[in-house]
């Protein structure tokens, strides 16, 4: 009786064996090797002796991340607008919109801090502020948010200070858009596609007008389709805007603002810039 119980459990063993995962590497793992894990978990280094200090820095790690991977999106769609591939500009943009939405889910952990919680580790930032991500501000450049004046806090940091100076001089997301319009035929007016990119874009009631003509036509048509998409990472942007708007006004009122910014008032300013203008307005007069 006990050699078919040892055969069976040689049997089990021999499976256990099969279904282990490869354990022994001579290095890192090769997990470790593609992720930088082990990185990624050291990068918080505290400043105060408060708990909540842990959570706001790395979720605050964790959007400049988002950041990342959405400026890497919008610039594969601009470059593929460019090319005339509006399939794969919309693939990236699409992505971008599910991105978008996990960035505004980053707000969540922070957005029942208390002024008391806030206050306990809010001297550790010293003059930091969020206005002062280089990351943020090429999504801003990209969507057409341009101020050379928003360059001078990175003159310290050459790489950063250079790829915004790049990006600052580049079309933005939306320029590639309109231009794209153009070749496909539509009236949009010569002084918005030779406009100075360097400057914040200005809605044009010309290009509302194609925006119209577009909307009133087939709803499946390609690029009625691309300015939807459009709409879709335009409403996420403000929802983005709105909820660091609505945490920093219950974590710390209407005070001044780390760095030296106006807070909840510079923050209210910058809710109400809608991206992408005239697809909000065109929906007026269809």
């Amino acid at each position: 009786m006990s050699r078919p119980e040892r055969t069976d459990d040689i049997g089990i063993e021999a499976d256990e064996r099969a279904d282990t995962p490869h354990l022994d590497f001579r290095g890192t793992t090769p997990y470790e090797d593609y992720v930088r894990a082990d990185v990624l978990t050291h990068l918080q280094h505290l400043l105060s002796d408060d708990p909540g200090e842990m959570v706001f820095l790395v979720t605050t790690q964790v959007m400049e991340l988002w950041f990342t991977v959405i400026v890497h999106e919008w610039e594969t769609a601009a470059a593929a607008l460019r090319d005339d591939d509006v399939p794969r500009a919309m693939a990236a943009l699409k992505r971008s919109v599910r991105e978008l939405e996990a960035l505004d889910a980053s707000w969540r952990p922070l957005s029942q801090l208390t002024p008391a919680q806030f206050n306990s580790y809010r001297g550790a930032l010293g003059e930091g502020s969020g206005f002062q991500s280089a990351m943020y501000r090429r999504m801003e450049f990209l969507l057409g948010e341009k101020s050379a004046s928003m360059l001078v806090p990175h003159r310290g940091a050459p790489r950063a200070h250079a790829e915004l100076e790049k990006a600052l001089h580049e079309p933005s997301l939306y320029d590639e858009v309109l231009r794209l319009l153009a070749r496909r035929g539509h009236p949009v007016p010569e002084s918005v596609l030779r406009r100075d990119v360097s400057q914040r874009y200005e809605a044009d009631t010309a290009v509302e007008a194609v925006w119209t003509s577009l909307y009133a036509g087939e709803e499946t048509h390609e690029l009625a389709r691309l300015g939807e998409v459009l709409t879709d990472v335009a409403e996420l942007v403000w929802r983005w805007r709105n909820d660091h708007l609505v945490a920093t006004r219950r974590a710390m009122g209407a005070k001044t603002g780390t760095g030296g910014s106006a807070g909840v008032a510079w923050l209210e300013k910058r809710a109400r810039n809608n991206v992408f203008p005239e697809l909000w307005t065109a929906r007026s007069h269809v």
